[in-house]
């Protein structure tokens, strides 16, 4: 697009969904991957071998590859990331997806390269027809390692983006794991798509790399050309085509602000958050992995209020044992001494699975054996991380809690299994802390709904807030046809978050809160005047959750709360919450 003689082409602006925040500004280059059209030939018999032969040997290639570029991930950003190749693998592994490629070649008699396409486009479009954010993401899953199986057929190479040596934004119809794992970190400014949604892995990655970025263009790559001037605002999903002086004018003085917000942030981290009225508020971080802590330490938490286990298992080629798991959850609880961390025990199935335990394939995996659901079918593996636990939690700050909690019954089977191993741990003279704080996660509308009986079981409450609300509004948030559904402000969310708390303070123990509405600082008065009384983020967003807690007053939270609790209105009810917030803390909602 260009304007007439003398004059500066116009403005064009495209709005899509920013994933991955920042701002990247430069020469776009335009990625159109044009499909290559795979030879189609018949085969005797006689070369039937040959091209099982060429075909083991693409999966080999192509596994290899795979591989190289999970270690590199591994080495970049951490191991957690590097998992989403573990789907990769899966698919060049799969028996069932490779026994149908060889039956269907020998009964078309058709070229290997013809066979695997139609097969592996099968599978993905089978796949990418459920309603389900985790089977769908095994169907972009197919379709990267099937473009990557079919070069190595043809002898190709895909674009290899981590040669381009210049500043640009990249714009593309849709960027796979693979590209985004490719990408030259110093010379991206940025990356937008025309597909893709918040959660998928290659916004995920994105988030990891630290890359701003947003998706959901639909058509953005067909009419903006390589070498146009952009804009790229990952804050708010906005590319703009030759950004007009005002627009950089405009975003130049945003930017300075956001620096100054971030710069005052950091003389936060030896500060309490604590309200104007001298109201504390526990303020915890999430962790994965061990290598987290420095940043935990960084951003000024009282501690970890949800560190996910699962990720200790996903990246492990054979299970882990107790003495390993012992050895992790000591060396991550030392670190925070004296401040506490909360441990969730295994909670795999769903979206996470374990390559080597076979668990048998289920169309919903998000209410199937999941969780605490799996531990308790599984009690060989769930006694080993219990008693890992146990044994760090000597040190007097690991506390303990099973997620997925549906009923009363689940808590007294985990409970008899911990006693178990407590048992155990004492006949073999093993350290542990005998009064060890168990909690529960509160992540289904009937653990909301029987609060009041679950309390007197446990100790503490953690509402994970992003099951809940899915659980509780029948969304999947990943499905942008009903993404709006989902909505942390719906009365109905809120009335069971005020139930938990009430119940647990009947009862005399605390409740937490460690799903995403813990670090919207737009939530933040909301959940302080509902009596939550912990609040645990990702570790980036403690500084500001902490801000934020700071500049409210307790008695205008409360009233936010019982005026909010009459509406009806979701829309309405986050229009309340964020006026508030804008009164006592513009800057840290831009």
């Amino acid at each position: 697009m260009s304007g007439e003689a003398g004059t500066s082409p116009a403005e064009v602006r495209f709005q899509g969904l920013g994933v991955s925040p920042g701002l990247g500004r430069g020469r776009v280059l335009v990625l159109r991957q044009e499909e290559q059209t795979a030879p189609d030939y018949t085969v005797s018999e006689r070369d039937l071998p040959a091209e099982i032969a060429r075909f083991e040997s693409a999966l080999l290639l192509t596994r290899a590859q795979i591989l190289d570029m999970q270690a590199k991930i591994a080495d970049a950003i951490g191991a957690k990331d590097a998992s989403i190749f573990d789907a990769h693998l899966l698919v060049v592994e799969d028996r069932t997806l490779i026994d149908e490629v060889l039956r269907t070649l020998e009964r078309d008699r058709r070229n290997i390269e013809v066979v695997f396409q139609q097969v592996a486009d099968r599978y993905s479009k089978l796949l990418s027809q459920m309603d389900d954010p985790y089977l769908a993401e095994r169907a972009m899953d197919i379709h990267d390692v099937t473009r990557r199986v079919l070069m190595n057929l043809a002898g190709r190479h895909g674009p290899n983006l981590s040669e381009i040596d210049y500043p640009h934004v990249l714009l593309a119809h849709n960027l796979t794991p693979s590209d985004t794992a490719s990408l030259n970190r110093q010379h991206v400014l940025g990356f937008a798509t025309d597909l893709g949604s918040r959660t998928s892995h290659t916004a995920i990655m994105a988030r990891s790399l630290n890359i701003p970025a947003l998706v959901g263009l639909h058509d953005a790559s067909a009419k903006i050309e390589t070498g146009a001037e952009v804009l790229l605002d990952g804050y708010h999903g906005l590319l703009v085509l030759n950004p007009s002086e005002q627009t950089l004018r405009e975003y130049e003085e945003m930017d300075r602000r956001k620096e100054r917000v971030e710069a005052g942030l950091v003389s936060l981290r030896e500060t309490a958050s604590t309200t104007r009225d001298g109201h504390h508020l526990i303020l915890s971080a999430n962790i994965e992995l061990p290598e987290d802590l420095p940043m935990v330490k960084t951003s000024g938490a009282e501690g970890v209020g949800l560190y996910r286990t699962e990720f200790f298992y996903l990246n492990k080629s054979a299970l882990p044992d107790e003495e390993e798991q012992y050895t992790n959850y000591r060396e991550v609880a030392s670190a925070l001494l004296p401040h506490p961390i909360i441990i969730r025990t295994l909670d795999l199935g769903g979206d996470k699975s374990f390559g080597s335990l076979n668990l048998p394939y289920e169309l919903n995996p998000f209410l199937g054996c999941r969780a605490i659901r799996f531990c308790l079918q599984h009690p060989d593996i769930f006694k080993v991380q219990l008693r890992a636990i146990l044994r760090a939690s000597a040190l007097g700050n690991v506390r303990m809690m099973y997620p997925l909690i549906s009923g009363l019954e689940e808590i007294r089977q985990a409970d008899v299994l911990l006693e178990e191993c407590k048992a155990e741990l004492r006949a073999g003279s093993h350290a542990f802390n005998e009064q060890m704080e168990v909690g529960i996660m509160i992540e289904v509308p009937s653990a909301a709904l029987c609060a009041a009986d679950l309390a007197r079981e446990v100790d503490f409450f953690s509402i994970g807030t992003n099951d809940l609300i899915q659980y509780s509004m029948a969304v999947d948030r990943v499905n942008d046809r009903i993404a709006h559904l989902y909505e942390p402000t719906h009365p109905a969310i809120l009335r069971l978050i005020k139930m938990v708390v009430d119940a647990g303070h009947d009862a005399g123990i605390w409740t937490g809160v460690c799903g995403e509405m813990a670090s919207e600082v737009s939530l933040t008065p909301l959940l302080l005047g509902l009596g939550v009384d912990e609040l645990s983020a990702g570790a980036a967003q403690v500084p500001r959750v902490k801000r934020a807690v700071q500049s409210l007053d307790m008695q205008a939270c409360r009233r936010l709360a019982d005026t909010v609790l009459k509406m009806h209105s979701p829309a309405a009810i986050l229009a309340e919450c964020e006026a508030l917030a804008r009164d006592c803390y513009p800057e840290l909602l831009g």
